[in-house]
């Protein structure tokens, strides 16, 4: 008798709890997406890259042997589908006068040391939409400088190190009315982080206390999209120096800077035109070339003071065709030195810091079904490497070093 009356008890409890999910159910629609990736790719050199070499970003340096030959002199090559994403946006109850949203995005692109392929968080945020052209995202997206206007390319690393590539925690209002669209943002690093005298960590940032800022503005009519946006990014590299004589002393050491970019960009149902310049300032975290350096140091506590190293960034990219589409890929960074006379080489921290120039160019040719795409790219990269100049931070001396990549690519879209 009790043990029906507690099966009694458990079924109404069941009930209700499915009755209530269903309910809740009901207010949202859901949306799922995704794909299957593959992709072969081979180079013919090694290079400074990320994601088992999938993200490919710039050619490294010579390295001789004691017989003078080059240790980077050495073709690589691989078959990998751990970029294979799914995703899920879901569109909710109103709450007061705004609709809410919600977007959660994943593939397998977290990569340890030992080669086992992760599941990495890419995107997910909350979104509140208001009728009057108001919004707010809180959550880990895409970073404003990523923007828009973003390359049609093959190679994951969507034009890196030319378009800024980042995703990170953020707060951002948006305000979009009559072709008009306003972003201000402010953001934390999580995945994509800054380099500094402990190499890549969020804890320059974390003890610095403030946020990376943005604000962005767009214009679109018709199919022409035209935009800028400015940048503010402020750390602490070290909080503390310990001296030669074994002495430690607390420091207050800040380094900020400032960045910003224009872009433009033109798309019909066969035509993609864009491009993007950026005039850069310590933008490492967002896979530009770029970074800092100390510029003087107290004889006695040792802290330091320093300054950022300014690169100005171009791409452009065309895109044509329906069914099968053709396309070209440029972009080119020069190194415009520092604002201020570097101590020594051992002080500097960032991407590329011995690139004067840097100068990519990419064709690909892609064949598309529904849900499937099919594609080539070819790519040949040069890195002019060289003696850095003290006073001025720039780079001289140099020597060309180019690798040559290409890109097979197959996806199963959903």
């Amino acid at each position: 008798m009790f043990k029906s009356i507690q099966c009694f008890i458990l079924m109404i409890l069941c009930s209700g709890i499915c009755t209530t999910a269903y309910a809740q159910r009901k207010k949202f629609k859901y949306d799922f997406y995704g794909f299957v990736r593959g992709e072969y790719y081979a180079n013919s050199r090694q290079n400074t890259e990320t994601v088992d070499g999938l993200f490919y970003l710039l050619p490294n340096d010579r390295l001789f042997d004691a017989n003078g030959d080059d240790l980077n002199a050495v073709p690589n090559g691989s078959f990998y589908t751990l970029t294979t994403r799914l995703g899920m946006n879901m569109k909710g109850p109103e709450i007061g006068a705004a609709q809410s949203s919600a977007k959660i995005e994943t593939d397998f692109g977290g990569v340890t040391t030992g080669n086992t392929f992760l599941l990495r968080l890419r995107q997910a945020y909350v979104k509140l939409d208001w009728k009057g052209g108001s919004s707010v995202l809180l959550g880990q997206t895409w970073h404003p400088f990523f923007g828009d206007v973003a390359p049609q390319v093959l190679n994951l690393s969507t034009g890196a190190p030319f378009q800024p590539f980042n995703r990170s925690p953020m707060v951002q209002y948006q305000y979009a009315q009559n072709g008009l669209k306003v972003k201000a943002s402010a953001l934390y690093q999580l995945i994509y982080l800054s380099t500094g005298p402990y190499g890549k960590s969020e804890v320059y940032q974390k003890n610095g206390m403030l946020p990376e800022l943005c604000f962005g503005m767009d214009y679109s009519t018709g199919g022409m999209l035209a935009g800028a946006g400015v940048e503010m990014l402020s750390l602490k590299p070290r909080t503390q120096s310990t001296l030669p004589d074994g002495n430690t002393f607390r420091v207050n050491e800040r380094i900020t800077t400032f960045s910003c970019e224009a872009h433009a960009g033109y798309a019909d149902r066969m035509l993609y035109l864009a491009g993007k310049t950026i005039l850069a300032s310590n933008m490492n975290h967002a896979a530009l070339v770029g970074g800092y350096g100390v510029s003087a140091i107290d004889p006695v506590t040792g802290e330091q003071a320093y300054t950022p190293f300014r690169h100005s960034t171009t791409w452009v990219n065309a895109v044509y065709g329906d069914r099968w589409k053709g396309g070209l890929f440029g972009g080119y960074t020069k190194n415009l030195g520092s604002g201020k006379a570097l101590v020594g080489m051992d002080n500097i921290y960032g991407l590329g810091m011995n690139l004067d120039q840097l100068l990519t160019a990419s064709a690909e040719v892609s064949y598309q079904l529904p849900h499937w795409k099919l594609g080539v790219e070819c790519q040949a990269s040069t890195g002019w490497y060289g003696e850095m100049d003290l006073p001025t931070g720039k780079v001289w001396n140099t020597h060309a070093v180019t690798n040559h990549r290409i890109v097979l690519l197959f996806m199963y879209q959903f």
